[in-house]
């Protein structure tokens, strides 16, 4: 079990991905799941995306996304 979310993690960047087609974790968990996250770190840090269309996978479209997400917030590689 893990302690409260404190200091310097409250201010994490999360990106959340969902299908909104999802069979298998309905797309309704998804937001639930993120509101409750909005709770508990700095909420202007967190960011949903949901893709039209895709099930229990993944996208190039969600790719690209994620990778825009880690080239804004981690330093390059040298």
């Amino acid at each position: 079990s893990q302690g409260p979310i404190s200091g310097v993690n409250k201010d994490i960047a999360v990106l959340q991905c969902h299908g909104d087609c999802d069979p298998l974790v309905p797309v309704m968990f998804g937001s639930l799941t993120v509101e409750k996250l909005k709770t508990m770190i700095n909420p202007t840090n967190v960011t949903f995306k949901t893709y039209s269309g895709m099930m229990h996978s993944s996208s190039l479209e969600e790719m690209m996304d994620v990778k825009q997400f880690i080239d804004k917030h981690l330093p390059p590689i040298d």
